[in-house]
């Protein structure tokens, strides 16, 4: 990857990760690891252009089908891509279609973008994580085989033993914390050839785990507030991105939304 490489423009694409939960700002909204990101890519190129696709919720074939195309005739000089992960998580899922869904939205998006990015997703230590793990290996595998086929950059987050530190993760132990998204821009930052600012990797200073007692408080509190209710929607089909648009749907200069906090 050549150093200090140039970009005008970047589209992302995805589900609640790349939308930005759970880095939520004061007016409700969330901003995430492709909000700052771009603010930064934005900083050093003048008309710098920028678009999120993500939705919460979505599987691969929604995106695949939804967005990558919207995205491949964007024309943008840089793509993110992260899906699959909703897939794997499931009771049940046909790792085959998975497969298939990748190959078509990297397919699509390959040829038409400057640089595409694929991501090894980070996940939370803990018993989903050790049921799940190996799952998200054989689905880090197919992207891994179809970055190399492709020309892709793959950001390993996976292999980052910070980012699966509870302390990373919000309450509901899905999404990442303000501190976690920040890390993630660096990481794709670097994966660009661009300039470090810091080391995404560094651990995070010891601290004494919790008793019991808050343990059990938290984990019933998770369960309540956030373990069931997403239980219930697997149950029942529903998502909860149904019906919600894209936070940033069209190619449009940075300086749209230049009012937003990145810090």
């Amino acid at each position: 990857m050549e150093m200090n490489a140039s970009y005008t423009s970047f589209v992302a694409v995805g589900d609640s990760f790349t939308e930005g939960m759970s880095d939520l700002l004061p007016d409700g909204s969330y901003r995430g690891w492709a909000d700052l990101l771009a603010a930064r890519l934005a900083a050093r190129e003048p008309g710098f252009r920028y678009a999120n696709l993500a939705v919460r919720g979505k599987l691969i074939g929604q995106i695949a089908e939804e967005q990558a195309p919207v995205a491949a005739a964007m024309g943008a000089d840089v793509v993110t891509l992260v899906g699959g992960l909703n897939d794997a998580l499931r009771p049940k899922v046909d790792m085959g279609r998975v497969r298939g869904h990748l190959e078509e939205a990297v397919g699509l998006l390959a040829p038409t973008c400057k640089t595409l990015v694929l991501m090894r997703s980070p996940g939370r230590n803990g018993p989903v994580m050790d049921r799940f793990r190996p799952r998200m290996e054989e689905l880090f595998g197919i992207i891994e085989e179809l970055a190399a086929r492709h020309g892709a950059l793959v950001v390993d987050l996976y292999g980052a033993g910070v980012l699966a530190d509870p302390r990373m993760w919000d309450v509901d132990r899905l999404h990442l914390t303000a501190e976690g998204h920040r890390r993630v821009a660096e990481a794709v930052w670097q994966a660009l050839g661009l300039p470090p600012e810091q080391d995404w990797r560094a651990e995070l200073a010891p601290a004494a785990a919790p008793g019991w007692a808050v343990r059990r408080t938290q984990d019933l509190s998770f369960a309540r507030q956030h373990l069931l209710p997403w239980i219930g929607r697997r149950l029942t089909g529903r998502s909860s991105g149904d019906g919600r648009p894209a936070k940033r749907p069209e190619l449009l200069p940075y300086e749209a939304v230049a009012g937003e906090r990145l810090s």
